[in-house]
């Protein structure tokens, strides 16, 4: 048996397995109970700064200036 022949077997049977079980894993990991308050909170941080945009990295200091 060639080693192509071998990799095939495996990526069909063995892997294929492993990556549908690590795709359920993300899902549930993603949906988990909790998890809403952190992504709740990640979705609202474009709306943080009502006043003026935040200052960018750089330009900081010379906008406190």
């Amino acid at each position: 048996m060639d080693i192509y022949t071998l990799l095939r077997e495996f990526a069909d049977s063995w892997m294929l397995l492993f990556l549908f079980v690590f795709f359920l894993a993300v899902v549930v990991w993603a949906f988990r109970p909790g998890s809403s308050k952190v992504y709740k909170d990640t979705a609202s941080i474009p709306f943080r700064h009502e006043d003026k945009p935040a200052p960018e990295m750089g330009k900081a200091k010379e906008a406190r200036s």
